[in-house]
């Protein structure tokens, strides 16, 4: 079983509503949700394209996937989960843009938060102590050879490479696509998520995702408000 600390926004929210229409699944119940044709896309090109994110859930990584480390368990994770978020305040981003990460579309920050970057920086090191060390097979499954020497020292340090100065806020939309078919999801992007594109975002939950097993998809097992008033939800 391995544990992931993710943002992503309620789950009656409209941006995580037309996330779950435009990945299919709903990260808070599990529920599938059949492709439809969108833009220029048909139903079947869709689903094939959103198929890599689908796992995941709609989600912005803040403390990548791990398993427990000894003497840890579940329930000291949520606690402190819950401590967390009753100590820090929301972070706002003025605006939501749609662009290509690494040859996938993704949601990002149309420009660089400080205050994310903090806010992302903390939680990586506040919940290492959770983080059972990467076996070697982990860390050669993120192919170490494609990184730089700083992401390499952070995946070895952290458990994932893109941490610190390497973080990139991104809430996952597709797999890698290039040329033509680029164009034509950017576009279908654009018309889906039109209500969120240029507007700001308030970063003001956090969410632990839980994998059961080995390539099984991802579900938020908790969700905790930021904020000293606010109360835990469990999925």
């Amino acid at each position: 079983m391995r544990y992931a600390i993710y943002f992503t926004p309620p789950k009656d929210a409209a941006l995580t509503r037309a996330a779950v229409r435009w990945l299919g699944r709903d990260a808070f119940t599990g529920e599938p949700f059949a492709a439809v044709p969108l833009g220029d896309l048909t139903a079947a090109e869709l689903a094939f394209h959103t198929a890599s994110a689908r796992r995941y859930g709609f989600h912005a990584t803040l403390k990548a996937p791990f398993a427990l480390a000894g003497g840890q368990t579940e329930a000291k994770l949520v606690k402190a989960l819950d401590d967390f978020a009753a100590e820090v305040e929301p972070v706002r981003l003025a605006a939501l843009v749609a662009r290509q990460i690494s040859g996938f579309y993704a949601l990002v920050p149309e420009q660089r938060s400080a205050a994310l970057d903090r806010f992302a920086g903390e939680i990586v090191e506040r919940f290492d102590r959770f983080r059972a060390p990467l076996a070697e097979r982990d860390i050669a499954r993120r192919n170490p050879g494609s990184l730089r020497p700083e992401e390499i020292k952070n995946l070895h340090q952290w458990g994932y490479p893109y941490v610190f100065d390497a973080f990139r806020f991104h809430m996952t939309l597709t797999g890698r696509v290039a040329g033509t078919e680029a164009e034509r999801l950017g576009a279908a992007i654009d018309e889906h998520f039109r209500p969120f594109l240029g507007a700001p975002l308030e970063i003001a939950s956090i969410a632990l995702f839980v994998e059961s097993e080995p390539g099984a998809p991802f579900r938020v097992r908790s969700f905790h408000r930021i904020g000293r008033h606010e109360q835990r939800k469990s999925a």
